[in-house]
This record gives C-alpha cells, sequence and structure tokens, in this order.
C-alpha cells in the first residue's frame, strides 16, 4: 500500500466508522513501518535445510502456546526455532523456492491453507493435495484436523514420496471448541475483516485471558490429531513446526501480518519425534469421493480466516 492509497483508505474508513476509523487507519500505518523493515533485513530457517522425514506444520503457532501444553503430549517438547517468515503467504513463497526444486519433487505435500493455490504450484511436488478445496466447515469456518489428518495418512501410505508435509489450519483462528466471534451474525462475517479474534483484543472487546485460553485450546485441539496422525503414518524423522506465531500486544502488534521481522512473532516450536503406521485409524472418503462438503471459494475462506 503506498502512502496515497493509505490516505484514501483512511478518508473511507474515517467516514464509515469514525473515530474508530481513525484509529484503525493508524494502526495500519504502524503496522506498514515494520513491513518496512521487513523488506530490508528478515531471518529464519527455511524448512528444507532442517532434517526430517515428515515435516508437521501447525498454523499460527507460538512456541510459548506449545511450551505450555508439553506436558500433555509425549511427541511435545520446549524447543524452538525461528521461522523465515510472519504469514502463511509469506513463509510458501519464502521456502518453496527454485533452489528446492530437488527436495520439492520429492515432497508429497498435504495442506490445509488456501493460499496453495496462489503460491503453490502442483507440478513442483511429488503430490500436492489442497484438502481446503474439498473439505471446509462452514458452522466453525474453517478447515477441520481430522480432514486433514485423513488426507496425510491416504498419502503416507499410497503415494510415491521421500518426504511428507502436512499443514494443519489450527491453531489458527477461528476456535473450534471455544468460538470467540459467535456474536457476529455468519451472513456478515466474510465481510468484516476487523472483526475477528485479534482485532478484538486490541480494541479491548475481548480481555487476554480469554483470547489466550481459546487459543490454547485451539491447539489441544490440532495436537490430538497429530498423536493420531503419528500412529498411521511411517517416519523415522518427524519434526512439528508452524509457519509464523502470533502477536498479542508485544510491540503494539496483534495477529500475524506479514513481512514483519519480530523475534515474537517468527519464534515457533521444534519438536522433534517419529511415527510409526499401527493401522489404528482408516479414512472414510478421499478428495475424490468427497460428497458431504459445500463449494466455498479460495478467496471466502480466507475471508472466514480473518486474511481478507
Amino acid at each position: 500500500m503506498t502512502f496515497t492509497d493509505w490516505v484514501e483508505e483512511t478518508r473511507r474508513q474515517v467516514r464509515q466508522d469514525g473515530w474508530q476509523g481513525v484509529q484503525d487507519s493508524a494502526y495500519k500505518f504502524y503496522v506498514g513501518t515494520f513491513r518496512r523493515l521487513g523488506g530490508v533485513w528478515n531471518f529464519g530457517t527455511p524448512i528444507y535445510e532442517e532434517d526430517w522425514d515428515m515435516l508437521v506444520v501447525l498454523d499460527a503457532c507460538r512456541w510459548d502456546l506449545m511450551a505450555e501444553v508439553a506436558q500433555e503430549y509425549d511427541f511435545v517438547d520446549e524447543e524452538w526455532t525461528y521461522s523465515v517468515a510472519s504469514s502463511s503467504a509469506e513463509w510458501m513463497e519464502k521456502n518453496f523456492r527454485p533452489s528446492y526444486a530437488a527436495e520439492m519433487a520429492r515432497t508429497a505435500h498435504v495442506t490445509a491453507n488456501p493460499y496453495s493455490e496462489q503460491k503453490l504450484d502442483p507440478q513442483s511436488f511429488a503430490y500436492l493435495e489442497e484438502v481446503w478445496k474439498h473439505t471446509f466447515d462452514r458452522d466453525v469456518r474453517t478447515i477441520p484436523a481430522r480432514a486433514v489428518t485423513d488426507a496425510a495418512i491416504r498419502a503416507g501410505r499410497e503415494r510415491d514420496h521421500d518426504r511428507l508435509l502436512v499443514h494443519y489450519m489450527q491453531p489458527h483462528h477461528p476456535f473450534v471448541r471455544k468460538p470467540l466471534d459467535k456474536g457476529i451474525p455468519r451472513d456478515e462475517f466474510s465481510s468484516t475483516p476487523w472483526d475477528n479474534v485479534w482485532h478484538k483484543l486490541r480494541r479491548g472487546q475481548l480481555e487476554y485471558e480469554e483470547v489466550w485460553d481459546g487459543y490454547r485450546d485451539n491447539l489441544r485441539y490440532v495436537l490430538d490429531d497429530v498423536a493420531l496422525l503419528l500412529e498411521n503414518v511411517d517416519a523415522e524423522r518427524v519434526l512439528i513446526t508452524a509457519d509464523h506465531g502470533n502477536l498479542l500486544g508485544e510491540y503494539g502488534l496483534y495477529a500475524h501480518p506479514d513481512y514483519v521481522p519480530l523475534k515474537p512473532l517468527k519464534r515457533v516450536p521444534k519438536c522433534v519425534t517419529s511415527a510409526t503406521d499401527e493401522e489404528t485409524h482408516t479414512s472414510d472418503t478421499d478428495a475424490e469421493t468427497a460428497t458431504d462438503v459445500e463449494e466455498v471459494s479460495r478467496d471466502e475462506q480466507l475471508k472466514h480466516l480473518g486474511y481478507k
């Protein structure tokens, strides 16, 4: 966004929202100062510079959030690393580059993140399944973890690959079991991008403890499925990490704006474990036969997830 664009957007927001529009516009300008820094400086380790047979990517998972539940799961620890990005689209840009073409060609990639359509080339991978294209729960407005687990198990058992990459959508909001946006009419949700959980926290409409509790529960929700995945695929070395974290007020920022090189946002889990296929679970459907899901566009899904 250029300065002229920002001025025009500010005028529109002030006309529409009054003083709140002034605050929101000032916040956008403030975020932009950090993005300009990100344009000239960055840090973090690309995923193909790590050693793994299966990479499990949690979406928007802070390292300290994972540390809080470490005692609840035998495959979780308190180790961490820095992601190369502060948002999902940026993470895809910086990890799936031509310099890693050989590694990508040997990777089966299962993803729930709708940015895959504009950032990933299916021909670059041994196999690419975009779960969001065939499974989207309109009631909770996200891609269920079980659909990703099922797709990953199928890929692990049926596809020819050297590596398996599994990208879940949680703990990214909306919080599946403890929704904090239930007061927003469903038919208006996609048109109110400022009303997701992080924006409500910034505005003081939600308490920090309430948001953190829902965020942590959403992590437990997806880790329960990761546990199921680990006993239904074979992988000698499994790395569990995240594409980025979230800001909850550090530096006056919230959520995960792209190209913002701040340590609290880019510090993510790095849990090392293994997986053995004990055949405790079998998927009932696959991408070709799923018939119980509604057609939802990528843009609509991104809006539901707070990206647009």
